[in-house]
């Protein structure tokens, strides 16, 4: 089994697919309904340029929305933009953020996501829904979007300003991450990594940490 080291201070986790369940293959499969293309296809346009600016808050939903509508050359409603794009977004354990939240004695404790405008408020009410009404805020130190803050994973620029806002030591952080890329990034800049493979595995170090 995994553990968190003895020197580490501060945690920094991922949100989707490390806090909240997480399918991106969803939206995928949501979109080539909406536009009858075929999945493939779709998924092929997962590189184009407007997925990244949406993340660093360089173009507005609108823009955003107007951006699929010219990719997929359809005229689709917002609405039907929102609930195939916040498709991959699943639920939130309450057992899981109580867990997180638990720690904090013992760490400080933040969230760093690439995510999006339409992401959030459709995670927001996840959240909602989860706790009776609390925020993600609520359970962690500090949150960052990069959509808020203009920059995104796997880019050294959003770790170092993670990392200066709180006088945080590298080697005393670990930072938690189900995307490969993102946690190379990191180990990089001197950071603890732990690359999430399976979103249990979590919940179990966790509980054995809070033990101890």
């Amino acid at each position: 089994m995994k553990f968190i080291p003895n020197n580490i201070k501060a945690i920094i986790f991922d949100l989707g697919g490390v806090v909240l369940n997480l399918n991106p293959q969803k939206t995928i499969e949501a979109f080539a309904r909406l536009t009858g293309y075929a999945y493939t296809k779709v998924a092929a346009w997962a590189d184009e340029p407007l997925f990244k600016q949406y993340e660093k808050g360089e173009i507005s939903s609108n823009q955003f929305r107007n951006g699929l509508r010219a990719l997929f050359r359809k005229n689709l409603p917002d609405s039907s933009i929102d609930t195939a794009w916040n498709a991959m977004l699943l639920d939130l354990p309450l057992a899981r953020l109580q867990l997180i939240s638990s720690l904090r004695p013992a760490y400080q404790t933040f969230v760093l996501s690439n995510t999006n405008p339409i992401h959030i408020e459709a995670f927001d009410n996840i959240v909602a829904q989860t706790t009776g009404g609390n925020r993600i805020q609520t359970y962690f130190d500090k949150v960052y979007y990069s959509h808020q803050a203009g920059m995104r994973k796997p880019d050294a620029e959003i770790f170092e300003m993670v990392l200066e806002n709180h006088g945080l030591a590298p080697q005393h952080t670990l930072f938690i991450d189900d995307t490969l890329e993102h946690i190379q990034s990191a180990a990089s800049l001197g950071l603890n990594t732990w690359h999430l493979i399976n979103q249990e595995e979590l919940q179990t170090v966790l509980a054995h940490e809070k033990k101890h």
